[in-house]
Order: C-alpha cells, then sequence, then structure tokens
C-alpha cells in the first residue's frame, strides 16, 4: 500500500500513483465547497457531480474539481434525480457528509432539525443502492439521541447488503496538520472494505509550522497582494494587546486581569479555556471551525505573528491545496462567507483517504473477479 504523502515543496495533497484505473462514478451529497470531492478528484476517480443548498459554494466546487454542481437542498432530492447524475456503466459511489452542526458540541440543545439529513441520506441508498457508500461526520453522531440515528443508518446499510467499516478517526493519523477528530464510514455491496491504515504516526505528524510557515508574513487586517486569500482580519486596540500577551498554547488565564474580558471573570466563565489563545507552532493545529480567522472564536492566533489565521492559512490546515481558488478573480473576499465554506469541509487528506480505500477495495474485487 502506498502512503499518502503531505510533505512536498508546496505542501500540495499530493499521493503516489498506485497504477490503478478508477471506473465509475462518484456523487458527493453536502458538497460544500469541495474537500471530500477533491480528494476523489485526486484519486483520479470520475466525479459527476456535487450537489448542496448553498450556491456560494458552486465556484470553488467546479473551478477545482472539473465536477457540475447542482444547487439543490438534498431533502428534496429524488432517488430519480440522484440516480440519473451516476454514469450508466462501472461502480456508482455515493459519499457525503450531512451538516454536522446538529452533533456538534457547540450545539448543546441538538434541536437542530438537518439531522434529519442523515435519515435522508441512508433513505436515497436504499432507493438506488449504489455500489459503494461514504459518510463522513463528527464523533458525537454516535451518542445523538443516544445512538439511534446512526444506529438506524447502519441498520439500513445491513438490510440492503452492504458491508461496512465505521471508526472515528484522528486527522493528523493520515497527514492533516489538524487535531480533528471525524467519524468515517464505508460500505460496499461488492464484498468486504476496509479502511486505510494510519500513514502517520504522532512522531511524523504534520504541524502548524510545517504547513503554513513559508506563507507570507501578516499584520492584523493586511492582504498579502499575491493571494485575497490570505488575509488576515483586523484587531480592536484591546485584542491586539490581548495576542501580545499571549503565549502559544496558552489561554486569557496568562493576560494581566485588565486584559481579561468580564464574560471570563465571572466564575461563569471561569472555565472557557479554548478562547483567545495562540496555536502551538510545532503541534497540527486545534480543529478548524467556520469561525477560525477570528482571534477570539477559539485558539486561532497565530503562533509567531500578532494576527488571528489567514483565511488561506485555515485552508491549508484543512488540507486544501494552498492554490485552491475559493471564488472569482476580482470578486470581494467576504471573511464569514469563505470561513463557512473552509470550515465545513472535509480535510482533502481525510476524504482522499477515503478515496485511497474505496480504490484499494475495487481493485481487490477487480483482481478477484474471473
Amino acid at each position: 500500500m502506498q502512503n499518502i504523502t503531505h510533505k512536498d515543496p508546496d505542501r500540495s495533497s499530493r499521493v503516489v500513483d498506485s497504477g490503478f484505473s478508477v471506473s465509475g462514478s462518484v456523487v458527493d451529497l453536502f458538497c460544500g465547497a469541495g474537500g471530500l470531492t477533491h480528494g476523489f478528484h485526486l484519486e483520479g476517480f470520475n466525479v459527476a457531480a456535487g450537489i448542496d443548498v448553498d450556491a456560494s459554494c458552486r465556484f470553488a466546487y467546479e473551478h477545482n474539481n472539473s465536477a457540475p454542481f447542482f444547487e439543490k437542498d438534498v431533502a428534496s432530492l429524488t432517488a430519480s434525480e440522484l440516480a440519473g447524475m451516476f454514469s450508466p456503466s462501472g461502480p456508482k459511489i455515493l459519499v457525503g457528509c450531512a451538516p454536522c452542526q446538529p452533533f456538534s458540541s457547540y450545539n448543546q440543545k441538538n434541536e437542530d432539525p438537518k439531522y434529519k439529513l442523515v435519515e435522508k441520506f441512508a433513505e436515497l441508498i436504499c432507493d438506488i443502492e449504489p455500489d459503494i457508500v461514504s459518510m463522513e461526520n463528527v464523533p458525537r453522531l454516535l451518542a445523538f439521541q443516544g445512538g439511534k440515528v446512526f444506529d438506524r443508518f447502519l441498520k439500513m446499510l445491513e438490510k440492503h447488503n452492504y458491508s461496512v467499516d465505521k471508526r472515528v478517526i484522528y486527522a493528523p493519523d493520515y497527514g492533516v496538520a489538524q487535531s480533528r477528530s471525524r467519524l468515517v464510514l464505508v460500505a460496499s455491496r461488492l464484498g468486504p472494505i476496509r479502511f486505510i491504515a494510519p500513514t502517520h504516526t504522532p512522531d511524523s505528524y504534520s504541524t502548524v509550522r510545517e504547513a503554513i510557515g513559508d506563507l507570507p508574513v501578516l499584520k492584523a487586517g493586511e492582504i498579502d497582494e499575491r493571494d485575497p486569500m490570505h488575509r488576515a482580519s483586523r484587531l480592536s486596540e484591546i485584542n491586539l494587546k490581548r495576542i501580545r500577551a499571549s503565549r502559544p498554547g496558552g489561554s486569557w488565564k496568562d493576560w494581566d486581569d485588565k486584559l481579561v474580558a468580564k464574560c471570563h471573570q465571572n466564575k461563569s466563565g471561569d472555565g472557557y479555556v479554548s478562547v483567545y489563545g495562540r496555536m502551538t507552532a510545532d503541534d497540527p493545529s486545534p480543529t478548524i471551525t467556520t469561525q477560525f480567522f477570528g482571534f477570539g472564536n477559539g485558539r486561532f492566533g497565530h503562533p509567531e505573528q500578532d494576527r488571528g489565521l489567514s483565511l488561506r492559512e485555515g485552508a491549508i490546515l484543512q488540507s486544501f491545496p494552498p492554490k485552491y481558488a475559493f471564488a472569482p478573480p476580482g470578486e470581494p473576499i467576504q471573511f464569514k462567507k469563505m470561513g463557512r465554506m473552509i470550515g465545513n469541509a472535509v480535510p482533502v487528506l481525510l476524504a482522499q483517504a477515503i478515496a485511497r480505500s474505496v480504490k484499494i477495495h475495487l481493485n481487490e474485487i477487480a483482481s478477484a473477479t474471473p
């Protein structure tokens, strides 16, 4: 088995070619800006379509993946519409990451109706029975509603004769420079399928320094003239003082009392230490969220420069290639919109590991066929 690599001169999400020619087609539900699709694209799969309700993702998805984007709410997608998107020959591969906000630790009430999209995903699978299925989500899905949502998903797959491998994956084990844990499922109606073994160990994890250390230096509020995505949010005078008082891996508890926000001075705010902090350069970054560009939204302070992460840095920590385009040339770059695209994406190297698992499985099936 060839290992996924990440330490090359331009930090692109590359793999060593296994020599296997991929047939069939891939459809990506909830595709967003294309993180999951891009992993399959890099592995040589024919991506037939990406589907998402967010029209702002169209350019990033189509420009980087040579695949059409369909603006549609998956909740209203019919089985016949979905079936018509696959190529008529070869294995049909359906992948997706239903919105994870309902299961996130940031959503304490878990009342978001989008959790039903996991059930819609299962219904579509049962209706069209694609050969291969992959789902990626947050680990809390395993316990959501006492595990009932995920258990129903598994039972529907088993009823339709899918072999399933499910596990919680630690992203640095697959080259992602980010401390992100994700639930990954791969399933096949063609035979037993297994997710590939980790390609990295703790002593070879990619770090913040390796991932973004050679990008141009920025001040808070500055934009790199060569890359409009390499831009950092402005900081208020008080937040500039706060980040200058912050140490890598520390928190606001390291500051003088006069810099501490009122909400953290109260007993109820004493436990919120994972905000207003700098990342540690020689470790993977914290989990990249949709608010990663804000210094006060997590431990998203640059480890050495007095600012938060730039949009490009967040994308690279999500293992998007450094030149992945998120907006047409000349279009204004909006932090919230780009943050949402990047933070909601499946890390590309993790997506590539999923795609490699499917490729190896199809190769094994092809080799076993008389």
